[in-house]
């Protein structure tokens, strides 16, 4: 194996990872550039800041910068963010191990280690994010169009609302003027709602209507 061959294994490992795995399951095309550049510019600076004799200074600074980036275009989740950290270590990876190849003795670490570390990413981020695992919990953030300070009350409500199971619930804004109660909410749909595909939605009372406020993730 040879320093462009861990490049080239590299790029396979980020085309798996970016198309194989994160668009044939999320389907979001703006972020593909974002991990495919993340991965990339990672990978070669790693390579540059290996051979240099400032590098570990030079390194210190890259982590620095990469540190304050903040995400500022649209929220992202938290498995995209998952997706964000995968792609940086691929690149991280590929980079020390090409490095390694460039070095007069070429180790263990570049030969066998990076490559297996690399397959193990891509591994965890198959079965952690595989859309079979845990599909019936779903998170999501319900305004009601009443204003509920008593949790066992509000619980029945929101299972009745969303035909499922309410674990956990935070009231995150009790509006008595508005009358309003907005909550987020975890819950696990039965098995007639997850063999539908939909959430069961009966009648609300007063003829008004809950708001679910966030797409369901």
């Amino acid at each position: 194996m040879s320093q462009l061959t861990m490049i080239a294994l590299d790029l396979v490992a980020v085309g798996v990872l970016t198309f194989a795995l994160y668009f044939a399951r999320h389907r979001r095309r703006d972020l593909l550039v974002a991990y495919l550049i993340v991965n990339v510019g990672v990978m070669a600076v790693t390579v540059m800041l290996a051979d240099s004799a400032v590098g570990v200074g030079l390194g210190l600074g890259l982590f620095g910068v990469l540190s304050i980036i903040r995400l500022r275009s649209s929220e992202i989740a938290q498995h995209e963010v998952a997706y964000y950290f995968a792609s940086l270590a691929l690149g991280l990876i590929a980079g020390l191990g090409a490095a390694g190849f460039a070095s007069e003795t070429t180790s263990l670490v570049s030969v066998y280690v990076a490559p297996a570390l690399m397959a193990m990413i891509l591994l965890v981020m198959t079965f952690g994010d595989h859309p079979g695992l845990f599909r019936a919990y779903r998170h999501q953030t319900v305004t009601l169009d009443a204003a509920i300070a008593d949790e066992p009350t509000l619980r029945v409500r929101l299972e009745n609302l969303l035909g499922a199971r309410v674990h956990s619930l935070t009231v995150t804004k009790l509006d008595l003027v508005n009358d309003t109660t907005m909550v987020d909410v975890r819950y696990r749909l039965t098995n007639g709602a997850r063999s539908s595909g939909t959430t069961a939605t009966p009648p609300i009372a007063h003829g008004a209507h809950d708001n679910l406020e966030a797409a369901q993730r």
